[in-house]
């Protein structure tokens, strides 16, 4: 709801009464000068946290939104680095104009320290791991929760999604992982690899001894290797996680437990059932979620999924931004710009209707006709009735514009 003053001259936004409106009732103000709240979308910047979960610490990434419409629980693919999808949080709340909240929560030991003391963690025990997050903080949501997947975290999101339908509103996979791929010479060689423990073991001693270089060092290494277009915080992000040995035997044997949980085909089933709130997003030259697959039981094209899945909502992303889409800036802002598209279409993301308490600021504003001369239009639709001769109040619809 908008609150538009009819005096040219006027300029100053009046503060609202305290206690006067509950946080899932509160209008937006614009004033002649511009839009309140617009230094917060500008400074969307994203927050890294660290919270116990499933009783071990987990690295986050959030922005938080003062008034969100809508909250995205954003899953990782691996590695689990949250730090990885730092441009790609920030530019998705800017094109959500600052009314999403983010929480990116990364996988368990995934993490720059190894707190969870060596353990290994599985792909179910990471599918465990977000629910228990879901249940300890988000619980209470008061606005839809939508899933957003990388890779396997697209996987995991549709665990997450079967396990607690009524919790999700919409599901997003990006670039997924959903099954094997047994033409990709790439799997096939990464799986061999996770399959020995001989091999993992030293690979991960030989990727940890680069970790003891100095930072300057190992930055400059990557930056003019893996990473010639990668972002700053991408860079920072391999040198600072992936260089440790727990970091590296956990990738490794989260893999090797992928590759025996996904040699079944997806769930048609339940994907046909949920068709109208899932979307994904193909790359046309990705081995971990090609948009053809033929093998000795597998035959998932982009058109089988189709015809197993006629509503589904299917994207190919040609710009050329690959699987690691999240280490570039192009990569990032594109697919945050498909994700808020996909958002805006698909949910409903108006404000409720005005209340009671509403009506009570209304009276509050009456009360002073020489001060005060505002004309309030409903962000939703003009379906106004007459308040006073100064004031007209619009319902809000459920449909936004």
């Amino acid at each position: 709801m908008y609150l538009r003053p009819l005096n040219p001259l006027f300029r100053p936004c009046i503060p609202l009464p305290p206690l006067v409106l509950s946080k899932t009732t509160w209008p937006r103000f614009i004033c002649a000068a511009g839009v309140m709240g617009s230094d917060s979308i500008r400074s969307g910047v994203a927050q890294f946290r660290i919270r116990k979960i499933s009783g071990y610490k987990t690295e986050l990434l959030e922005v938080n939104a003062d008034d969100p419409t809508v909250h995205v629980f954003f899953i990782p693919g691996n590695p689990g680095v949250v730090m990885y999808y730092k441009d790609f949080v920030e530019s998705l709340y800017e094109q959500m104009d600052g009314k999403v909240s983010i929480t990116a929560v990364g996988h368990l030991s995934h993490s720059k320290e190894d707190w969870a003391k060596g353990r290994l963690f599985s792909l179910q025990e990471q599918i465990d791991h977000k629910i228990d997050f879901i249940r300890e903080e988000l619980q209470k949501l008061k606005v839809p929760m939508l899933l957003v997947g990388h890779s396997i975290g697209s996987y995991i999101s549709l665990e997450i999604f079967k396990r607690s339908p009524a919790a999700v509103s919409y599901c997003i996979g990006l670039y997924p992982f959903l099954t094997l791929n047994l033409e990709s010479m790439k799997q096939s060689l990464i799986k061999n690899i996770t399959q020995s423990l001989v091999v993992s073991l030293a690979l991960s001693s030989i990727v940890a001894s680069l970790g003891l270089l100095p930072t300057e060092t190992t930055q400059f290494v990557v930056s003019n290797t893996v990473g010639k277009s990668w972002t700053k915080p991408a860079v920072e992000a391999t040198c600072s996680h992936l260089l440790k040995f727990h970091m590296m035997r956990n990738i490794l044997f989260m893999a090797m437990t992928e590759f025996h949980e996904l040699k079944d085909e997806p769930n048609w089933a339940f994907m046909r059932a949920n068709q109208q709130k899932l979307a994904f997003l193909f790359g046309i030259d990705d081995h971990w979620g090609p948009l053809q697959m033929h093998g000795e039981s597998v035959f998932v094209p982009i058109d089988q999924i189709r015809k197993q899945v006629p509503g589904i909502t299917l994207s190919v992303e040609r710009e050329g931004h690959t699987h690691a889409f999240c280490c570039t800036e192009a990569g990032s802002r594109w697919v945050a710009h498909l994700v808020a598209t996909l958002i805006k279409n698909n949910l409903p993301l108006s404000t409720k209707p005005a209340s009671d308490k509403v009506i009570s600021y209304l009276a509050f504003v009456r009360a002073r006709p020489q001060k005060l001369s505002f004309f309030l239009i409903g962000i939703d639709n003009h379906q106004c009735r007459p308040f006073t001769n100064e004031f007209s109040l619009c319902h809000g619809g459920s449909q936004s514009r």
